[in-house]
């Protein structure tokens, strides 16, 4: 009998339990906890790709400027691929077309995140005036990161696990969800069973592939969208297997789901670009600035060691060392052989003369003609 209870309290306590609760109320406002999880992932990136982007020569205003475009673009494309991958709660039987705007209730694909995502970053790069791919470089480890702390809202809610599993680390969900599933699956799983936490898969499988880009970048110095490719072909890779262990009600396509074919798929390019631009342009770039292009389209203004800089005028005057007298009778000479007035037959109140045209003495080759 001892034996029997301490081997249930040890499959009780093996098992990963579920939050029993996703959403809390400030007086008539909610605070869902997937929320929570998709803005912290979004904090935590723009922290990373900022230290990322300052390193690899870009300006920190940057990155909160780009994240204005690309994040909003992103939600819409990750909601738009979601229903689109997913149509039976919203279009099947029984479905409410309208509860395809609750982003709230969690539901965003990658693949349109990450597509219109970049639709959004380009803008904003085209008006910092920055490449988009060094930009994609910068912000791919970040975004993994991002993914891994997002995947926390999807426990809150007890969604996208896995099969059942008799491992130690089986997720334990409500009656409540399980109910649903059989309805919705048409299976028949008792109460109590667990299941594989997929999230928490693919949460350690992309910090794992952050901490590998950020090395593999480092190491290699990797350039030119490489790093990006990169974090396309490890999510793509880790995504195939753990896609295959989801139970939960998604499109297929000759037996598989399609978010394994998209995984395949895009992989697949990713590796192809990885290597074809590794051979193109095997070393990083010397800047991140657009070619032609300063920031926010201000022309080619920034220049570097004694060119000018925006709002600044070339310096004509001589430089005169400390301690030294201008030679006046010099200067009025040079002056009357260039055909100019060599000393302004001015006079102060003083009596003593001015200090001849700066100019006169012929034009400093200052920044603009050194360029």
């Amino acid at each position: 009998m001892s034996a029997t209870l301490l081997a249930s309290a040890a499959s009780v306590q093996a098992a990963i339990p579920s939050p029993s609760q996703h959403t809390w109320y400030l007086g008539p406002v909610p605070l869902r906890a997937y929320a929570f999880a998709i803005l912290a992932g979004i904090a935590v990136a723009i922290w990373i790709t900022t230290k990322r982007w300052v390193a690899r020569g870009g300006v920190a205003d940057d990155v909160l400027d780009i994240a204005f475009w690309a994040v909003p673009f992103g939600i819409v494309g990750g909601r738009l691929y979601h229903v689109v991958s997913t149509p039976e709660p919203y279009w099947g039987a029984g479905g409410d077309p309208v509860r395809a705007l609750y982003v709230w209730e969690g539901g965003l694909g990658i693949w349109g995140a990450v597509a219109l995502g970049a639709v959004g970053a380009w803008i904003g790069c085209r008006r910092k005036g920055v490449r988009l791919s060094s930009f994609a470089d910068a912000l791919a480890p970040g975004l993994l990161v991002a993914q891994a702390v997002g995947r926390l809202g999807n426990w809150f809610n007890q969604e996208l696990f896995g099969a059942p599993t008799t491992l130690p680390w089986g997720l334990e969900v409500s009656p409540e969800v399980i109910e649903r599933l059989n309805a919705q699956t048409g299976t028949s799983f008792a109460a109590g069973t667990l299941f594989h936490p997929t999230f928490l898969y693919e949460l350690l499988w992309n910090l794992g592939a952050a901490a590998l880009l950020v090395w593999l970048d480092r190491r290699y110095r990797l350039g030119h969208g490489r790093v990006f490719w990169a974090y396309v072909a490890l999510y793509t890779l880790g995504r195939v297997w753990i896609e295959m262990l989801r139970i939960d009600t998604a499109e297929h396509v000759l037996g598989l789901r399609l978010n394994v074919w998209t995984s395949i798929v895009v992989g697949l390019g990713a590796l192809v670009a990885f290597v074809v631009i590794g051979r193109r342009h095997p070393d990083r770039e010397d800047g991140v600035e657009l070619p032609g292009r300063s920031r926010d389209g201000q022309g080619e203004d920034r220049r570097s060691g004694d060119d000018l800089v925006p709002g600044t005028e070339p310096d004509t005057e001589p430089d005169i060392e400390p301690g030294t007298e201008l030679d006046t009778t010099s200067t009025a000479h040079a002056g009357a052989a260039a055909g100019a007035p060599g000393r302004d037959d001015r006079r102060d109140s003083g009596g003593g003369p001015h200090r001849a045209d700066a100019d006169a003495a012929g034009p400093d080759p200052g920044p603009a003609d050194r360029a």
